[in-house]
Parts: structure tokens; C-alpha cells; sequence
């Protein structure tokens, strides 16, 4: 893989870690690792049999000293980190975090014992004895296992911060992902409603009916203003979504009053439940167009919702034009149905359903069971 190739990659993968929040974890799990070596040396010095002035500033010193590289030590494994990280993935880079932790902790604990061959000539102490844990063997064997230890645990804490991150980026992703794909779902309405709209003011001017004409005209302009300002993220109550579709019927009953009837029975409940703006504009539209749109005599189409356990259910449902009766069928893009359920889908995913087909007595229903969600 190129060089390029492996920075875009870690654009998204890597990205900026949270600095901010490493300082702030460092502080609290440093706090916590330092009073468990806190604890360790105050076992130690309980069982030294003399303890003088000079004995406790010489173990001040020391853990001063060790706080100081420690921090040292961090900055470096994260500098190390965020420049392995431009050229490599975070996986690829751990290894590497863990060898330079190793080897950045053997120099800084060589360094720090080293340093006490000159703090009992300050402290004016006499040298400590071969065999004891203060000459430069046992420092550096101490300070090198609290050092390296410190830095795997700052290593963890990196990475762990780092995948939260990602975690974070991913979810952001998805969800403009998922943004783009509601809203190319929801804009596909428009033409879809405008293709059908146009056909029926082309029929009232072919029918000589200029003045229904330049009403529906007029409407169309309304309800075109209303719905192009609507999120397709928002969701309005079900009583809220009917009466926009009512404005759409007034548009369509200019054309079909004599021969379309339309009932709507919502129950209270569930007039307040939840619902995707616009989801029933293009299922209501397809009861006209093949309802209405195929068939000379009264069609008559019902809106149905009601509350199911912890769903909402919407019925809509029209007559199927008899074959004495049938006129062509009117042609169109056939996105309606399609385009609700593609956005239900990405929307609610497996808990929401769309069934569809003829009914008894010549009628055929689109249902919609949806999760039930108020405001």
C-alpha cells in the first residue's frame, strides 16, 4: 500500500487522538499508580530499623525523580504514537509503542540510578552497601519495572482513548451516511409527486377545465413550499402528517371530487404517535393513481391507524377497478411503495414492516407497522 494511500486510510482509522482527555485519564490512573508504589515503599520503610532525616529525603528524591521521568517517558511513547500513527495503522504501531516503552524505560532507569551515586555525597550520607537494593543493580532493577510498567499502562490508555474515538467517527459516518440516504430517499418523492400532479393538471386542461387547473396550480405551489422545508430526519405526530396530506387531497380532489372518496379513522393514541414526515404522501398517491386513475366509477380509499402492543399500524387502503369498468392503467416511475419502505428500513431497520396486496372485496391495502414512539 502507497504512503498516501495509508494517510487517507488513517484519516478516518486514526485520526486526532484526544489529548485533552489523555491528560485528564494520565492525571487519575498516575494518581492511583503512584499511591499503590506510595503504599509498596511506606511496607518498605516500616520494616528499615532507623530512619533519619537524610534517609527520608534521599527516598523523597528518588520519588520525585521517578514522577519526573515517568511524565518524561509518556510524552515521548505519545509523540511516539501520533507520528507512528501517520504512516501505519494503530495495530501496526503497538508493537513498535511497546519496544520503544521498553527500551525509553531501560535508558531513563539506567539514568536515575546511575544519578544516586551522587545523592548521599549531597545528603551527606555514607554510600550505600554493595549488597543493598540502593546500589546502581537493584535501582535500576526497581525503577526500570515501575517505569516500564507505567509506560504499557500509558500505552493502554492511548489506545483506548484512540477506539473510543474511532468508535465515535464511525457512529458520526453512519449517520450522515444514513442522512444522505433519507434524504435521497425523501427527495425522490418530489419528483415522483410531481410527475403524477402534472398529469393531472394536463388532464384538466385537456378537459377544458382551466380555472380547476390553475387552482390546483396554486395548491401545488403551497404544498411544494410546505414539504420542500421538511427534515427527512424530522418526525411530526401521525394528526400532524394527515392534515398535510389533506392539503395533497385538496390538490387531487380538484380533478377526482365526483369520483374519489376518502375516509380517515385514526384513534386518539394514536393520532399522537410518531411517524417520518411525508411517509404516507407517496402510499396515498398510488391509491389515487391506481385507484382513481384506473377505474370511471367512485373509488373509495381509507385511512386507517390504531395502536398494536408497542406498534403503530397504518392502513391504506382502495378500490380495485372492476374489469367491466378498467381504464388503462397510468403510466409512472413506480417508486411510491418502494420508496417507503427503503426509507422505513433504513430508518427503523427490523423493527418496523410494510405489507401490501389485495384484500377482500376487490380492495387492495398497504399496511405499515412501525415502532410506537411519542414525543
Amino acid at each position: 500500500m502507497a504512503l498516501d494511500d495509508i494517510k487517507l486510510n488513517n484519516e478516518f482509522r486514526n485520526g486526532p487522538t484526544n489529548l485533552r482527555g489523555i491528560k485528564t485519564a494520565t492525571l487519575r490512573f498516575g494518581a492511583f499508580y503512584l499511591l499503590i508504589i506510595a503504599v509498596i515503599v511506606a511496607l518498605f520503610l516500616s520494616s528499615v530499623e532507623e530512619v533519619s532525616p537524610n534517609f527520608i529525603a534521599l527516598r523523597a528524591i528518588q520519588f520525585i525523580s521517578i514522577i519526573v521521568l515517568a511524565l518524561g517517558i509518556s510524552y515521548l511513547v505519545y509523540l511516539a504514537h501520533e507520528r507512528l500513527t501517520r504512516v501505519r495503522t494503530s495495530e501496526d504501531s503497538l508493537p513498535i509503542l511497546i519496544i520503544v516503552s521498553f527500551v525509553v524505560s531501560m535508558v531513563a532507569s539506567a539514568l536515575w540510578a546511575g544519578a544516586h551515586q551522587f545523592y548521599p555525597a549531597l545528603l551527606g550520607t555514607p554510600p550505600p552497601a554493595p549488597g543493598s537494593l540502593d546500589n546502581f543493580g537493584g535501582l535500576v532493577v526497581i525503577s526500570w519495572g515501575f517505569l516500564f510498567g507505567w509506560s504499557c499502562l500509558f500505552v493502554m490508555l492511548v489506545f483506548a482513548f484512540e477506539l473510543n474515538d474511532r468508535k465515535l467517527r464511525l457512529a458520526a459516518i453512519r449517520e450522515e451516511a444514513l442522512g444522505a440516504q433519507m434524504r435521497a430517499l425523501r427527495y425522490q418523492i418530489n419528483p415522483h409527486f410531481l410527475f403524477n400532479t402534472l398529469n393531472s393538471i394536463a388532464g384538466l386542461i385537456e378537459e377544458g377545465a382551466a380555472t380547476q387547473a390553475e387552482r390546483m396550480v396554486l395548491s401545488l405551489s403551497t404544498f411544494l413550499r410546505t414539504t420542500l422545508a421538511l427534515d427527512p430526519f424530522h418526525d411530526v405526530p401521525l394528526a400532524e402528517e394527515i392534515a398535510l396530506q389533506e392539503e395533497y387531497l385538496g390538490i387531487e380532489r380538484e380533478r377526482f371530487s365526483d369520483r374519489m372518496s376518502f375516509t380517515i379513522d385514526v384513534e386518539a393514541d394514536a393520532a399522537e404517535a410518531l411517524v417520518p414526515s411525508l411517509i404516507l404522501q407517496p402510499l396515498i398517491e398510488n391509491a389515487i393513481k391506481h385507484g382513481v386513475g384506473t377505474t370511471r366509477g367512485v373509488v373509495a380509499i381509507d385511512l386507517h391507524g390504531y395502536r398494536q402492543g408497542e406498534r403503530l399500524c397504518i392502513a391504506i387502503a382502495n378500490d380495485m377497478p372492476g374489469k367491466d369498468i378498467a381504464v388503462p392503467s397510468p403510466v409512472g416511475v413506480g417508486v411510491g411503495l418502494k420508496n417507503v419502505t427503503d426509507r422505513l428500513r433504513a430508518r427503523f431497520g427490523d423493527t418496523c414492516a410494510v405489507r401490501s396486496g389485495p384484500v377482500a372485496d376487490d380492495r387492495f391495502r398497504v399496511l405499515l407497522e412501525l415502532p410506537w414512539r411519542t414525543a
